[in-house]
């Protein structure tokens, strides 16, 4: 007998499931229970929930205090655009600005992940929540690039308890998820980022069947969340080592690629 263990590595953020694996000796019934708390837990891994991946790539990309600048973009009058289309090719173009200036100034291409609101927010006007990668003097070469308003709001990205990735992401897609004008819409995704993000990395490994899933000490446990019955179970968690002093540890798990971070 054995079981799938799966993790998915984003940093100092990490998931990891263990199910149980069918195997084809056992009685039918017994079987067809394990196949479908198998199914159950891999629904469960591949459940691409906006925020949820968003928060993934943030870690994976953004992995310390400080690394990214959370950023709002707003317009003025003169400029607001007419549709989130419009809102998109401008904030497209503000990108083509800014990797054109930190070109110029010899610094590396921008990695942004980024959401035009209007619905959700209580001025009814459209505006940008952006999270770019820090150099270390970006305030006044993003706010020459913005073009369509004379103010900017820029802070550090904060990974602690009150403030930190998932708060970032469920807050990023919140237009999408909380109205239902776009339900009709399932191809209008809720953030965009530049290609040159990184992904996190995903392994799916086979293991005894005695095998015990346990964070590693030092970690933070983030959610927690198990099932069983007299024939399968599954074990998922997410957790977090402490992003200030996180240094990479080599995986025991062997990397099998490169993939998009699925729950």
């Amino acid at each position: 007998m054995a079981k799938y263990l799966k993790t998915i590595d984003a940093g100092a953020l990490q998931v990891a499931a263990l199910y149980d694996k069918p195997n084809g000796r056992e009685p039918p019934a017994t079987r067809a229970e394990k196949k479908k708390n198998s199914s159950a837990a891999q629904r469960r891994m591949n459940q691409i929930y906006s925020y949820q991946k968003l928060e993934l790539m943030l870690a994976t990309n953004f992995p310390t205090p400080g690394t990214g600048l959370v950023v709002t973009l707003t317009y003025d009058d003169k400029h607001m655009p007419a549709s989130r289309k419009k809102a998109q090719q401008r904030f497209k173009y503000f990108l083509k600005k800014l990797r054109k200036a930190r070109e110029d100034a010899g610094l590396p291409e921008p990695v942004a992940f980024w959401a035009p609101e209007i619905l959700t927010s209580a001025s009814g006007r459209w505006h940008h929540h952006a999270v770019i990668d820090a150099t270390g003097n970006d305030y006044e070469m993003i706010r020459r690039c913005w073009i369509y308003a004379s103010e900017i709001k820029v802070e550090p990205i904060r990974v602690d308890a009150e403030k930190n990735h998932e708060t970032l992401a469920r807050y990023m897609t919140k237009e999408l998820r909380e109205c239902q004008e776009y339900e009709a819409k399932p191809g209008l995704h809720s953030w965009s980022c530049t290609q040159n993000a990184r992904k996190p990395l995903t392994d799916k490994v086979t293991v005894d069947d005695d095998y015990r899933l346990e964070p590693p000490e030092g970690c933070t446990v983030l959610s927690d969340e198990r099932k069983a019955t007299e024939w399968a179970s599954y074990h998922i968690i997410k957790y977090r080592y402490d992003p200030a002093g996180y240094k990479k540890k080599p995986r025991t798990i062997r990397r099998r690629k490169r993939g998009p971070a699925f729950y």
